[in-house]
């Protein structure tokens, strides 16, 4: 048997290869385009590189303490921070921190925020519904997050659901199975029929952690169903969309080795056992239904405070660069433009701050940010993101889009004229403009940009759930009141 201090070592030191291996081993059922496939199929590469960086980077100085962190339960030791529970304000602000900084690596989104996320609202809510229906809901949870911090597990969240009819309530749908629901309680376990869409990174987790989408009614209890699987499980289909740019040949970079993956995932009458089921569709269960797929959104949305700065940091230094190459970075215009970008990624990271810093801790042990700020910061960026995309695509020009291929500039006989006419400042070689462009016609031009900027505005639930979310948290009576008392309004008064 492992000594505390080995497991330890172990965990700690898991590699991004032993997750490639893991992948390798699972089952195939991964459907692209007509074909069944193994995890080991290229086309997924470029996200299994993406979440790699959570492993490889865990010794990196620039992210002590924040990759690894030491596990709030008892002889767990140091873990990876994407796989903790949320203790104090610190964890909130350093889980933040490394978003930000991570993201900026990635070139965008991390991949795997979206688990840890749901592990947090799970610590949450299986605690109030072992306490209120004395189901061992939080004991299964507990013992499943000790495997999940032990093996460094990259979990991945499938909450929405496929909605049916957006005017009527899932009881009222023509067919039921169009949200996910329980269909049968066994001894060992439940039955569950329905699909997941719109969920980042099934393809390449190990784990899919199952959540509900939205409140429930009392006539809804088969829909509150939580549970966790191996991404892999019998009786589950991953329908993915993978999002690459085109291969290099001569100007590899980071950005071009980076991808994501898109999945619908079907449960065709899955049996999930006991120990994996975390809410089971019992009567008066609904309401924990509610109280989940808010929370999820709530520590989804303060990660984005850390991963749309990110983005917006990106973007930002494409249009300082392009602006320097182009030899018109002093001029007022491009100077206004980076201002901008500047003002949205510090304001969205500045409510992350405020979300943390204005947290209260729920009785489960698990800090819970506050929501208006976690939604603003969230509302903010979304509304910015294709403005972002303009500004740089205003900065950049047209060549993004037009820009010629990497064997036409290197070619023999062609090659001479292009580096010739691409350049711009005489200081900075012809080579360089070009792999400037290049990445940002990936960022702008290609299906894996147009897949980051539509998740820009719905990653982590529409923009109508945050306006939702920031009316019900906020005291607009007091801002009545006091709008009352500079107008000289009595209270007795209509």
């Amino acid at each position: 048997m492992e000594t505390p201090q080995e497991l330890n070592e172990k965990t700690h030191k898991r590699t991004s290869q032993d997750y490639r291996e893991t992948l390798k081993q699972m089952k195939p059922n991964i459907y692209i385009n007509g074909e069944k496939i193994g995890r080991d199929d290229e086309r997924l590469d470029g996200a299994i590189n993406i979440i790699s960086l959570t492993f490889d980077k865990i010794d990196d100085p620039e992210f002590k303490d924040l990759l690894s962190v030491e596990s709030h339960i008892d002889g767990i030791g140091r873990i990876n921070r994407f796989t903790h529970i949320h203790q104090t304000v610190d964890d909130l602000l350093k889980k933040q921190e490394l978003t930000r900084r991570i993201c900026r690596y990635a070139g965008g989104c991390i991949l795997r925020c979206m688990g840890i996320d749901a592990m947090n609202g799970l610590s949450i809510v299986t605690h109030r519904a072992e306490a209120m229906t004395g189901r061992p809901y939080n004991e299964r949870w507990q013992k499943y997050l000790k495997n999940f911090q032990k093996n460094n597990v990259v979990g991945c969240c499938a909450q929405t659901d496929v909605k049916g009819d957006r005017s009527l309530r899932p009881h009222q749908q023509a067919d039921p199975d169009l949200y996910l629901r329980v269909i049968e309680h066994r001894d060992d376990g439940i039955v569950v029929r329905g699909a997941k869409n719109h969920i980042t990174v099934a393809a390449v987790a190990e784990e899919i952690i199952v959540t509900p989408t939205r409140f429930l009614t009392p006539e809804e209890d088969e829909y509150a169903v939580a549970f966790a699987i191996p991404a892999d499980w019998d009786k589950v289909y991953l329908v993915t969309r993978v999002e690459n740019v085109r291969k290099r040949d001569y100007t590899p970079c980071p950005y071009a080795e980076h991808g994501d993956v898109e999945n619908f995932i079907i449960f065709d009458d899955t049996f999930i056992p006991n120990e994996r089921v975390f809410l089971g569709g019992y009567e008066g269960e609904h309401q924990f239904g509610g109280w989940l797929a808010l929370l999820f959104a709530l520590y989804h949305r303060h990660s984005y405070t850390g991963c749309k700065a990110a983005s917006t940091d990106i973007k930002m230094g494409f249009a300082a660069l392009v602006s320097e190459y182009n030899g018109v970075e002093d001029k007022k215009h491009v100077q206004s433009k980076l201002a901008s970008m500047i003002s949205n990624a510090e304001l969205v990271n500045a409510a992350g701050i405020a979300a943390a810093h204005k947290a209260t801790k729920d009785e489960s042990g698990t800090m819970i940010p506050d929501p208006v700020f976690c939604n603003v910061g969230r509302k903010h960026a979304g509304l910015n993101f294709y403005h972002e995309a303009e500004l740089l695509a205003d900065l950049a020009g047209g060549l993004p889009a037009t820009l010629p291929y990497e064997k036409d500039f290197f070619d023999e006989k062609i090659g001479p004229f292009l580096q010739k006419y691409i350049k711009r400042k005489a200081d900075v070689p012809a080579e360089n403009v070009y792999k400037l462009f290049r990445t940002i016609s990936d960022a702008l031009c290609s299906s894996l940009g147009g897949v980051v900027a539509v998740a820009g505005v719905h990653g982590g639930g529409s923009p109508a759930m945050e306006d939702i979310a920031i009316l019900k948290q906020y005291d607009i009576d007091e801002r009545k009141k006091i709008a009352k008392y500079l107008a000289g309004i009595s209270d007795d008064s209509s």
